[in-house]
């Protein structure tokens, strides 16, 4: 019986974990609904509640109600589309956006009194910590994230494709595009963490954190690249590109209805959610608070306090960068697709390349700057990455000063073309 231990963990773990995810993804939808009604002075969704009464309990039933129509729905299936690449594109997004979080702690261990109370009943045979995480062993979780996240993209296209459609097909190769060249500036504002903290594993970046400081004030300019290409990358306003209304219908998910559209909405609400546990755990010291959550990292040192307030702290933390999402989405307006993939290779990536750099150099020179300014190794690295941040910006507003603006253009469009001479001809 003790063999099967360890898999009556993994599958514990995993069922929770998906239906956490899923429970959250779909009052995420009614959250983001309230937000854009508060943002746009209007009402969001109130009245649906317990079915059969008269009790609306603040439009709580909504996405219930959501979902259970979606399931309902009639599956219509279009005659011209790739039946087997057309079902296989949903289930592919889905399958990568729930893969991510395998390796994503949302805390650090329980108690070891748990572990001892379930060695007592007979579940454990030995007494050991319970890591909050569903694969605690992986030593390549960045890579892991990195790897099966940018799977979602193969979904994106083969929906698109299979659709036989071309506002689709437009979709599936703007959602190639764009989440291609957004992963590596996301990559490069990964790498300068990775070199601080000297580990690929997620809890040890979040420990180094907790001794050194968080890396969004060490790192600012990183922090920026990660923070744009993430939002890139979760296909979220102002980067929507991939099923913008106006241009391409719903882009990738046009020909889809039912269970198969809600696969679609549901990863990417995923990906946003992945999106703002990476942008905690990378920049804002995971489940670190000061004065909260200690510094321990041994289970034995870790008191049912401490425990639960480690998982307190990283869902607030998520949860108030989930929001800011939501606020950028109904606020800012959409990018045209020539400015996305212009910020992509002409700003994000040199940006990058210029932290990553930075990082670098500090670490293998920041024992001599250390000692001709006089200040600590942390303050010294902030100080350095600020002025970075600073003078990286001011150049990119010296190279490209006319990359936001979107006044129409007054004088030929190209030396010795009018377009009103033309048009006159």
């Amino acid at each position: 019986m003790a063999d099967y231990y360890p898999i009556i963990e993994a599958l514990l773990k995993i069922g929770l974990l998906i239906g956490c995810l899923m429970g959250a993804t779909s009052y995420l939808v009614l959250v983001e609904r309230w937000v854009a009604a508060w943002i746009q002075d209007r009402r969001g969704p109130n009245r649906v509640g317990i079915p059969l009464t008269k009790i609306r309990i603040f439009g709580l039933g909504q996405p219930i109600a959501d979902g259970t129509k979606l399931i309902f729905k009639e599956e219509f299936t279009p005659g011209h589309v790739d039946k087997f690449l057309y079902f296989l594109a949903p289930v592919t997004i889905l399958v990568a956006a729930l893969a991510v979080f395998a390796v994503i702690p949302f805390g650090s261990v329980l108690p070891q009194g748990l572990s001892d109370l379930l060695v007592k009943w007979g579940v454990m045979d030995e007494s050991k910590p319970i890591h909050l995480v569903a694969a605690p062993l992986v030593n390549v979780g960045v890579i892991y994230v990195f790897a099966v996240g940018g799977l979602a993209v193969f979904g994106a296209i083969l929906g698109g494709w299979s659709s036989n459609n071309k506002y689709s097909f437009f979709g599936g190769l703007r959602a190639g595009a764009q989440l291609i060249s957004y992963e590596i500036p996301l990559g490069l504002g990964v790498l300068g963490v990775v070199l601080a903290s000297g580990s690929l594993r997620l809890d040890t970046i979040i420990g180094q954190q907790a001794h050194s400081g968080w890396n969004v004030f060490i790192q600012p300019l990183g922090f920026l690249v990660f923070f744009v290409a993430a939002f890139a990358e979760s296909g979220r306003l102002p980067f929507d590109l991939v099923e913008a209304e106006q241009e391409l219908v719903s882009g990738y998910s046009t020909e889809y209805s039912g269970i198969k559209l809600m696969m679609f909405m549901v990863a990417e609400f995923l990906h946003m959610i992945t999106a703002a546990f990476l942008l905690v755990i990378l920049f804002f010291g995971g489940w670190h608070f000061w004065g909260i959550t200690g510094y321990s990292e041994a289970a034995v040192d870790v008191g049912w306090f401490e425990a639960i307030s480690r998982v307190v702290v990283l869902l607030a933390k998520v949860m108030a960068v989930i929001l800011c999402f939501m606020m950028a989405r109904w606020s800012w307006p959409r990018f045209r697709f020539d400015q996305l993939m212009a910020l992509a290779w002409k700003v994000m990536l040199p940006l990058g390349l210029v932290n990553l750099v930075a990082v670098a150099t500090l670490i293998e020179y920041g024992a001599e700057l250390k000692d001709l300014l006089g200040l600590e190794p942390v303050v010294t690295m902030a100080v350095c990455g600020w002025i970075v941040l600073a003078v990286s910006w001011l150049v990119v507003m010296w190279a490209a000063p006319l990359n936001c603006d979107n006044r129409p253009r007054r004088g030929p469009i190209a030396p010795g073309l009018d377009v009103e001479e033309t048009a006159a001809r």
